[in-house]
């Protein structure tokens, strides 16, 4: 009886050392996902903060100070700039296709997308998330009320311009 209790208790401890072991390797598959990159955003438990900064590019002229505070802007929400201080705009503003009738203070492209003058970090990342295929966003001229010019009270629109030169409202502020 004694060596029928020893193999009806083996199988019980190899299942609970096999459940162990296979609990320790999908907790490190999903810590080396983790670390490695593999999850790109954040759970939902963690709240809204991004899990990698989103680059932007943006080409400004050194006389621009909004260009800036909309550099600022969009630090604080959560993006890594990297910006480029220019005599003239003309040639990149061209070569991103912005058409004359949207052009703004700076330039800027992120992951593909122009966005051309103090377009919102809210849209910049609504368009990231729903990905038309447009050439981008634009705040044409400098509205007063677009971030960082910063002076409250003027209702302004985001267009969004497309590669065939079409365009369309893409958002009221």
């Amino acid at each position: 009886m004694t060596s029928i209790s020893k193999q009806t208790r083996a199988p019980k401890v190899r299942g609970k050392a096999r459940l162990v072991c296979k609990r320790t390797l999908l907790s490190a598959v999903f810590i080396s996902m983790l670390l490695g990159g593999g999850l790109l955003v954040a759970p939902p438990f963690l709240g809204s903060a991004p899990a990698l900064a989103q680059e932007v590019e943006v080409w400004k002229t050194r006389a621009c100070d909004c260009c800036e505070g909309w550099v600022k802007h969009m630090r604080l929400a959560g993006f890594s700039m990297k910006v480029h201080t220019v005599d003239t705009l003309d040639t990149v503003k061209t070569v991103k296709g912005v058409p004359d009738s949207l052009v703004s203070c700076h330039t800027a492209v992120v992951d593909g997308y122009v966005a051309e003058g103090h377009v919102p970090a809210s849209d910049l990342r609504r368009l990231l998330r729903e990905r038309p295929r447009v050439t981008g966003l634009a705040a044409p001229g400098m509205p007063q009320s677009a971030p960082g010019m910063d002076m409250p009270g003027q209702p302004y629109e985001v267009i969004a311009f497309g590669a065939s030169g079409g365009s369309m409202v893409y958002a009221h502020h």
